[in-house]
């Protein structure tokens, strides 16, 4: 009987080992996806995002409709300068499930900020962690272009 249990409990081990390992080693992810500017359209609402492609983690979204003067800011961070004004009085929740809470803010599309950010890739922004800037490549520079044109401003 002995002879039957020991290879048994041991390739039981065996087995229970090479599932442990196979379920940490998936668990480990591969990399961190990179922070970038996208552009996208619900209907009339154009939204220029930075953060990560096809994802909820966004540091900062700007939407406007077609002739509008002003983008709508929402994120975690938000350009830095003395134009921006809150668009509304109340916060706005953005995910009931974890409770956090952003600010809506305003800022004219020919504000300074903005016409950099079109022009030389680069945006001053604030946030709870301190300012910093957020950078644009050459390609994003074009999406950042369009959508300052739909929303009026063709000369950004």
């Amino acid at each position: 009987m002995l002879k039957f249990a020991l290879p048994a409990v041991a390739a039981l081990g065996l087995i229970a080992f090479a599932a442990q390992s196979q379920a940490t080693s998936s668990d480990v992810q591969t990399g961190v996806a990179p922070m970038g500017w996208h552009l996208s359209h619900e209907g009339d609402l154009a939204k220029l995002a930075y953060g990560v492609a096809n994802s909820d983690q966004l540091a900062l979204m700007m939407t406007c409709e077609p002739g509008q003067a002003q983008a709508v800011v929402y994120g975690d961070v938000r350009p830095a300068g003395p134009r921006i004004h809150k668009a509304s009085m109340t916060s706005v929740a953005i995910d009931p499930l974890d409770g956090g809470l952003e600010d809506e803010l305003r800022l004219s599309v020919d504000d300074p900020s903005l016409k950099q950010l079109a022009r030389r890739g680069r945006m001053a922004v604030e946030g709870d962690a301190g300012a910093f800037e957020i950078t644009a490549s050459r390609e994003e520079r074009k999406l950042i272009e369009n959508f300052f044109a739909y929303c009026g401003n063709r000369q950004a």
